[in-house]
């Protein structure tokens, strides 16, 4: 490690910035947003700088030559575009013992700029030793992603409590106890997810700071956290931190390999779901264990495939955990209606055409015969059937009995957002058989005009699927 990471206080002085053009303003913006105080030579002679009044008041726009300025009080020095001006100021910097930057040109700094991610009270800083500064912008996306967008504000929130506690509890291993119980429990979840009215109570009803900290058992709480339709790349970020942060995970069978090697590498995983034709432990089970393992203090989570609430009998699990007295938490996923429609380019809806949409599950053929297809014959609906595939023939039995017309177009659509993803497109007359072309679920039928907007099948041209839908409708 070449350059040692620092944190320099913009309160201290002004920081004097010296280049031109383009590169001067970018660095201006920098260290106008962190707030400095800045006196600034153009050495162009342009001085617009392009800068609210706010940023304005904090500026000064020094005229002269720069190598002779007074330095009296500044407490660093930045060079963007500024030529061999840069390279003299470098010199001066260093015998007077001020840290100088010169942009691109490691030899005459003695401090760089990292990438930053900006979180409030929370700063993360990536350099790379000013070899890539390409790669150090790539790292800091990656964090960006993963930091809660409240985490500046829970540092904030620990900082007006921190002096207070700190005086209550003498122990320091105690101390530190206290405020990772704070963080990693209900009042840190709180203070993230925008609560903090919550949190301040919460933490203002701790009698006795020394017992909340030695308390044996942690406070246990549940993540429903839905796992999209299955390309681990559609995760949200709340559901990749509750796997990362989860003491054990009860996952579907269906849950791809690829997002289950998204959990933390010593996290518990327990597959509670089960396949088509094969038992499963039950949803009474599945609860049951979910509450003990949040009783006795862990941190689970409910991985399930697609959205928790949408067929994936997620609000009994919370009526469970309701009942329970447990803290909870839903994260949304992609549902494989939505997953499905966007991995074929079918438009749910479509102008003129497709006006509304309605999803059902019909796992089985005595579900499809207990829908009443006649709240679905109106051609400006699309149709979503989730588990569809084993009750095709009723599906269709049920729209042709309700009248909708055997020629409306049909997607059948298997393992949606994987790579081994799978289509077929057809009318409604030859659903059965579509759904016989798909090697293997789980699959989502799509019924409805827009189907002939699909644009992807994966092995098919958008020619080839006009020339199915033709062919099926003669």
């Amino acid at each position: 490690m070449r350059f040692l990471p620092v944190f320099l206080d913009l309160k201290a002085g002004p920081v004097v910035l010296i280049g031109a053009g383009e590169l001067l303003r970018a660095k201006l913006r920098v260290l106008a947003a962190a707030g400095a105080r800045l006196r600034v030579h153009a050495i162009d002679g342009n001085h617009d700088l392009g800068l609210g009044s706010e940023d304005a008041s904090r500026i000064e726009i020094a005229a002269g030559d720069p190598l002779t300025a007074d330095l009296s009080g500044v407490i660093a020095i930045v060079c963007a575009g500024a030529g061999d001006v840069g390279v003299a100021m470098s010199a001066r910097a260093k015998a007077l013992g001020l840290p100088v930057n010169v942009m691109d040109d490691l030899e005459h700094s003695s401090f760089i700029f990292p990438a930053i991610v900006d979180r409030g009270d929370v700063v993360v800083a990536v350099g790379t030793g000013g070899t890539s500064p390409v790669v150090a912008r790539r790292v800091r996306e990656k964090i960006e992603a993963l930091l809660p967008a409240r985490i500046g504000e829970l540092a904030e929130f620990i900082g007006t409590f921190r002096k207070s506690i700190n005086e209550r509890i003498a122990e320091f291993p105690l101390r530190r106890r206290f405020w990772e119980r704070v963080i990693d429990g209900p009042i840190g979840a709180a203070v993230l997810s925008g609560r903090k009215g919550e949190a301040d109570a919460a933490l203002k009803a701790i009698t006795d700071p020394s017992d909340f900290a030695r308390a044996d058992k942690p406070e246990g709480s549940v993540a429903l956290v839905g796992a999209g339709p299955g390309d681990p790349d559609l995760l949200t970020i709340k559901a990749l931190r509750a796997l990362q942060d989860a003491d054990i995970v009860f996952h579907d069978e269906l849950v791809s390999p690829e997002i289950l090697d998204r959990i933390r590498r010593d996290t518990t995983r327990v597959p509670v779901g089960r396949r088509v034709g094969k038992p499963g432990i039950g949803q009474d089970a599945i609860n049951k264990r979910m509450i003990e393992a949040a009783q006795s203090g862990q941190r689970v989570v409910r991985l399930k495939g697609g959205d928790p609430l949408v067929f994936g009998r997620g609000g009994e699990e919370v009526e469970a955990l309701r009942a329970a007295g447990l803290a909870y938490s839903i994260i949304p996923g992609i549902t494989a209606g939505l997953g499905g429609a966007a991995d074929f380019e079918v438009p749910l809806t479509y102008r003129h055409e497709a006006t509304r949409f309605t999803f059902l599950t019909a796992h089985k053929a005595r579900d499809a015969e207990a829908v009443d297809w006649s709240t679905m014959i109106d051609t400006k609906m699309t149709v979503v059937v989730y588990m569809g595939m084993t009750a095709a023939p009723a599906v269709r039995a049920g729209l042709f009995a309700a009248g909708r017309s055997p020629e409306t177009p049909v997607g059948v659509f298997a393992r949606v957002t994987r790579p081994d993803a799978q289509g077929a497109i057809g009318t409604l007359r030859d659903l059965p058989e579509l759904v016989r072309r798909i090697q293997g679920g789980p699959a989502i039928l799509i019924i409805g005009d827009v189907v002939r907007h699909a644009g992807s099948l994966r092995r098919q041209t958008p020619k080839q699927i006009i020339s199915d839908l033709l062919d099926a409708a003669e």
